[in-house]
């Protein structure tokens, strides 16, 4: 349909997690139509990207370092590891400003549809973590998802007889949402987890 290479990049584009084809030729397009050094530029990202950026030993969270910027601050507490599915999902908890602890990246969820079990997640390390770091508590940050509970209840049950205080974060309706367009699960969980308001 296109010159060659142009078929290979929309190609390799469409390739990319929500990147259907319409948008992969917009995206090629868009390429053909910068400067030969944008393009470079943007070509020596990802590779240096590829080259620099791994996994942390500790959390397994990105790391252009020997260990990510979390794991290295002295500031934070060892003793509160946050779970979380996926490496993206510390920036959303970060910026909260919340939590001052430490992570712990599983690189996925517990999915035997999708052939995911426990051990194809960072569980044994975590473990590993709370023996030698002195955990006391792990909050479980996984999606509130199916995925994501069954994972929370398989760590629940792999780290409450180890004694540590395993807790999972609170879900239910958004600032701004309204009553009337919520579904009964997350309307029953906004239920359960609701709190005393002082006067």
């Amino acid at each position: 349909m296109f010159a060659p290479p142009v078929q290979d990049l929309i190609d390799e584009l469409a390739k990319l997690p929500g990147i259907g084809r319409k948008t992969a030729q917009r995206l090629a397009f868009h390429l053909l139509k910068i400067d030969a050094a944008a393009a470079k530029k943007l070509a020596n990202s990802i590779v240096v990207m590829k080259d620099t950026v791994r996994f942390c030993p500790k959390c397994f969270n990105f790391s252009a370092d020997n260990l990510c910027e979390y794991c290295s601050d002295p500031r934070r507490d060892d003793t509160i590891v946050c779970v979380v599915e996926e490496a993206p999902d510390i920036v959303s908890v970060e910026k909260t400003g919340e939590f001052r602890g430490r992570y712990h990246v599983l690189g996925g969820a517990i999915s035997p549809i999708d052939g995911i079990g426990p051990d194809d997640l960072h569980l044994q390390e975590l473990l590993g973590r709370i023996s030698t770091d002195g955990v006391r508590e792990v909050i479980v940050a996984t999606n509130p998802n199916v995925e994501g509970e069954a994972t929370a209840m398989y760590l629940a049950r792999l780290l409450v007889p180890v004694g540590v205080k395993v807790t999972r974060i609170a879900s239910g309706l958004p600032v701004g949402g309204d009553l009337e367009y919520a579904d009964e699960v997350t309307l029953g969980r906004a239920l359960q987890g609701r709190r005393e308001l002082g006067v």
